[in-house]
């Protein structure tokens, strides 16, 4: 059976997945260009200097509101396997503009998710209650 989702759950999970892959590529190239630190400390100072994790900071406070309205309009359980495509999206874009490269473990964890979100895609975003309506 196929249900129909609604216009700002899709946007939504969009930007769950476009903000999850922006995120991920910048904290990886801003921990890259931190100095070897001898302690946590040392680390922690750098980092707070690098205005690439200020920027990574606000985008994970950004993620958190989007995942809150998502969550308003859709099952953990549904939004969370659709958003999972964002290990796809980070992968292929890790590749594009890092250099980075997998193997074929890599693609087939690719290709694994790919099926599990086709496949929870096809059930429906909301649980039904036992009357037909859906859950509040």
């Amino acid at each position: 059976m196929q249900h129909r989702l609604p216009l700002r759950l899709i946007i939504g999970l969009i930007v769950a997945i476009l903000l999850d892959t922006v995120t991920q590529l910048l904290w990886k190239t801003a921990v890259s260009d931190l100095p070897d630190a001898a302690s946590v400390w040392e680390f922690a100072w750098a980092a707070c200097q690098q205005p690439r994790f200020l920027l990574v900071i606000g985008l994970m406070l950004t993620q958190f509101g989007n995942w809150m309205i998502v969550l308003k309009h859709s099952d953990l359980s549904f939004a969370h396997a659709v958003t999972a495509l964002s290990y796809v999206t980070v992968a292929v874009a890790s590749w594009i503009w890092l250099g980075e490269h997998g193997g074929l473990t890599q693609s087939l964890g690719i290709a694994f998710i790919m099926a599990g979100v086709w496949l929870v895609s096809r059930t429906g975003h909301m649980t039904s209650r036992q009357d037909g309506g859906e859950a509040p």
